[in-house]
């Protein structure tokens, strides 16, 4: 999952950068990002605020881990420190942030109506909550194969991830927060060498999901799509996009 979030960092950098500098707040000092995981977020807040740290926040140490290794590369150790915590069960010192960032962390959470309290009681006061969720896996192809592929994916995550898609409007509104601004930012990223790597090893991921969902012919012609020596394959294909999209709701405490 590391490798799937370091590539969609790269991927999807403008984009990110877009929704940091749409962000109605202005100079935060102190940045929390929730669900981390290997630090997009985190550093495309340090690159938008650059009088801000930010602390960020995981439960698994391999990300956290290559966060701080990626800190340290760019210079930017001392502006970041790194918190290991499962947020379902307990809620670390996070002091007084400015501005909270939970980029496709939410609808992992198995009771957010708590989180988001938790967020809302944890915000300095006039401090912005900033949740920025998926509409979805990505699509790399939109042919009838990836369509039941993801109908397969779809069925399996309700029962694991029953938040994701869901509206944060009236969810933020109910822990207290006011919406002060709403949008959907269009993901499409033509194909190159970075979006194949990603397709492919999201694909192959999500094979792993679905293995035992799809029938015969549908697994059989998933295999030879992800086979990188297939002349046919997903990485020779000339509709190789990334395709998605990301909404984004910024909430303000009183």
């Amino acid at each position: 999952m590391a490798d799937i979030l370091d590539l969609d960092a790269e991927v999807v950098a403008e984009h990110t950068a877009a929704i940091t500098a749409w962000l109605p707040v202005d100079h935060p000092r102190h940045v929390v990002d929730l669900g981390c995981g290997t630090g997009a977020g985190t550093f495309a807040l340090l690159t938008q605020f650059p009088e801000a740290r930010v602390t960020a926040v995981d439960s698994d140490v391999d990300h956290l881990r290559r966060l701080r290794d990626k800190a340290c590369e760019l210079g930017l150790a001392d502006r970041v420190t790194t918190v290991q915590a499962d947020l379902d069960i307990t809620w670390p010192d996070l002091g007084t942030p400015d501005l909270v960032w939970a980029s496709a962390s939410m609808h992992h959470m198995a009771d957010p109506a708590r989180v988001l309290r938790q967020v809302h009681d944890t915000l300095a006061a006039g401090g912005l909550f900033a949740v920025i969720e998926l509409a979805g896996f990505p699509r790399f192809l939109g042919d009838d194969l990836e369509d039941r592929v993801h109908a397969a994916s779809d069925r399996r995550h309700a029962e694991l991830m029953p938040h994701r898609g869901a509206d944060w409007g009236p969810k933020l509104t109910a822990a207290g927060f006011t919406v002060e601004g709403e949008r959907t930012l269009t993901v499409h990223v033509e194909r190159s060498e970075a979006v194949g790597r990603y397709a492919l090893t999201s694909l192959q991921r999500m094979r792993g999901t679905v293995v035992d969902l799809l029938p015969p012919e549908d697994l059989a012609a998933l295999d030879a799509l992800l086979d990188p020596h297939n002349p046919n394959g997903l990485l020779h294909r000339d509709d190789l996009a990334v395709r998605t999209e990301r909404s984004v709701w910024a909430a303000r405490k009183a």
